[in-house]
């Protein structure tokens, strides 16, 4: 069985927003970044973790990693490549 491959979107990392805009207590809005996974040219949106330091996600057919970091003077960019 092989092993699906890890992505990290190496160099990038986005600036922290803080609070969540238009988020209320019984909708909170979910922020993304939307990434294209070359390895089998599908679109997916990651999502930030329960932390809020990073957007993880997967690959929507081989289930390949991917992480971006979320930090202090990043980039405003929200779309992305991996593979």
């Amino acid at each position: 069985m092989s092993e699906t491959p890890d992505y990290y979107i190496d160099g990038v990392r986005l600036r922290d927003e803080g609070e969540e805009e238009g988020a209320t207590p019984h909708s909170p809005r979910r922020r993304w970044i939307g990434v294209l996974f070359e390895c089998c040219n599908a679109y997916a949106r990651l999502y930030r973790n329960q932390a809020g330091t990073a957007y993880e996600g997967r690959c929507p057919h081989c289930l390949a990693k991917v992480r971006a970091r979320i930090g202090p003077g990043g980039t405003d960019h929200r779309f992305f490549t991996a593979g």
